[in-house]
């Protein structure tokens, strides 16, 4: 048997929620695994990819930055109260968290550093200063001609999405632990589509249904389990809450820094 996975995830689940007879303010999630064989390996990155996938059915009326916002705060509260269980049932551990969501768009953070060149890099320095914040607004070229960080254009729209990070003491990074956001329209499937040059996709089965109107709107995303999990207990390599593969150099490099990877 021949088996071909034609989606991604997030085509999936919005797909899903229509099968099912999903209505509006309700939706699924999913524990998510997969191989993602070629991924640069480093602290944060493993073949291995384990997410929390969400998705939720919305109406026309709440496609709205306000509303994204709404939904990131209740995510930030929800790790926050998990962070507070955690270190009241563990005390030796002292994870810190700012509940307060600082919002900004990739093009006001390029505005902000204009002498850093690289959207990690304008990430990093806001974050380190912020500590929590969700940077919006990511997939578009910006006024410099160049993209905050690339996105598929036929799931979020980028005018209604974004990156949830966390300032990392242990790494001195910023940790990025979500990447979501509202789910293309029409109107947004088209112009992102045009502005990859991948219009012709608007004939595929997914697209072409959207486009008909036939599947919902939707607001979606992925938590990453095991970065979250090294968050939490101030791991310095994610292969120190899951196991994984990893070459002979990452592990020899590991263990002179006393890390030891599963």
């Amino acid at each position: 048997m021949l088996l071909q996975v034609v989606h991604s995830l997030a085509k999936w689940k919005r797909l899903a929620l229509k099968r099912y007879g999903f209505t509006v303010g309700h939706g699924l999630y999913t524990d998510m695994n997969a191989i993602r064989r070629d991924e640069e390996l480093d602290n944060i990155h493993s073949i291995y990819v384990d997410q929390w996938d969400w998705e939720k059915i919305i109406t026309p009326e709440t496609r709205t930055i306000e509303y994204l916002q709404l939904i990131v705060r209740a995510i930030v509260r929800a790790i926050c109260d998990t962070n507070d269980q955690l270190r009241v049932r563990f005390p030796q551990l002292t994870t810190k968290l700012e509940r307060e969501v600082t919002f900004i768009t990739s093009q006001e953070l390029e505005d902000l550093y204009p002498d850093l060149k690289t959207g990690s890099e304008r990430e990093k320095a806001f974050v380190k200063e912020h500590h929590t914040a969700f940077i919006m607004q990511i997939g578009g070229k910006l006024r410099s001609g160049n993209r905050h960080d690339g996105r598929a254009p036929d799931y979020d729209d980028w005018q209604l999405n974004g990156d949830l990070f966390f300032w990392d003491e242990v790494l001195g990074r910023a940790l990025e632990i979500s990447s979501m956001g509202i789910r293309v329209d029409e109107n947004a499937l088209r112009r992102q589509l045009a502005a990859k040059g991948c219009s012709a996709r608007e004939n595929l089965p997914f697209h072409k249904a959207l486009l008909e109107g036939k599947l919902p709107y939707t607001i979606g995303g992925g938590i990453g389990q095991s970065r979250l999990c090294m968050f939490f207990l101030r791991k310095a390599h994610i292969g120190e809450v899951q196991s994984s593969f990893w070459d002979a150099e990452t592990h020899r490099i590991c263990a002179e820094n006393d890390i030891y990877l599963l």
